[in-house]
Order: C-alpha cells, then structure tokens, then sequence
C-alpha cells in the first residue's frame, strides 16, 4: 500500500460526532425486537436502505463469498430471498450456513446473525418474488426464499473511547461468551 493512500485511509473520521448509548442490560430479550428498535432509530436517522445486509456464505470448497441483499422478514428466521442457480445459491445448495452484517454508520452500529439455512416454500418463494418492486407479474421457479436460522446475534455499538459494547446472544435472547 502507498504510504499516501494508507495516511488519507487514517484521516478519515470513524464515527459521527454524536452516537447513542447502549446498555445490554437493559436492552429486549428478545434479539428480534431489539433489531426492530434499532433499524426503527437507523431509518429515524436517514440512514438508506436500513434492511439491507452483507451476507457471507461459502461453497462446499470453503472458499467464502459476500454480497448485498435485503432483508425481508424475522419470523421463523432472518429471511432473504436469491436465485438457487445464482453463485449465492449454489453455495447455500453446498454449504446451507450463513452470516449477514447490518451496518449504520450513522448509529455507529452493526448487527451480526450467523447460523444455518433453510429453504422456504416454493408459495413463499413465489409470493416474495411477486411482491417485488418491479415484478412484471411473470414467475421465476429459480428464485428461492430462504431462513437463516441464527445461532449467534451480535449487536454491536460503537463509542468514541474505543470500549464499543458488543452484545452476544442466542436465538433465544440468552447471552454468549
């Protein structure tokens, strides 16, 4: 790396002036409604795109691979919606793991869910691909509509002291190492 480049890379500023606090003792059990709160206070703070997430998965070689998607529910799991013939696809086919990153540097904050995969239904699947923005009232039978199951949540905030609060949690609220 350039000695330039890396010093214009150390000038630039992390966090906002203002981040909001948070204490994991006082925060939901539940990790879902948590997520709701802060993606409530992200779209509260003009942040764009708010439901949209890195997801991380690798093939059955291990080699990993991330791209941005959608969230589109929390219900039986974090849904998200690809073709199975697209590489993400394939990879889950492969490998039905995955993590997805939410960031909104505005908040200073980041959510991380990590766990197994499944495959929604093909009418679930259908349905997701219908309610589509720009759907054309055609059908795609490779579109699959997926779950990720967490093990692990990870809410994480920033703080300008450098003590940022991670807070781990099972599904079911309870905390992890």
């Amino acid at each position: 790396m350039s000695e330039p480049f890396r010093r214009q890379l150390r000038a630039l500023p992390d966090f906002p002036d203002t981040l909001p606090g948070f204490d994991p003792e006082s925060a939901p059990t539940d990790p879902a409604e948590l997520f709701r709160h802060w993606l409530g206070e992200a779209l509260a703070a003009g942040e764009r795109q708010p439901h949209a997430c890195s997801l991380a998965t690798a093939g059955g070689d291990g080699k990993p691979s991330s791209r941005m998607l959608i969230l589109k529910n929390i219900d039986d799991g974090w849904h998200f919606a690809t073709s199975r013939t697209s590489r993400k696809g394939r990879e889950l086919n492969a490998n039905p793991h995955a993590a997805m990153t939410f960031y909104w540097p505005s908040q200073g904050r980041q959510v991380r869910v990590a766990g197994a995969v499944v495959e929604l239904s093909a009418e679930a699947s259908a349905r997701d691909w219908a309610e589509r923005p720009r759907a054309d009232g055609s059908t795609n039978p490779h579109w699959q509509l997926y779950a990720l199951r967490p093990a692990e949540i990870e809410f994480w905030q920033a703080s300008h002291d450098g003590n940022h609060v991670r807070h781990r949690v099972a599904p079911d609220g309870s905390p992890l190492g």
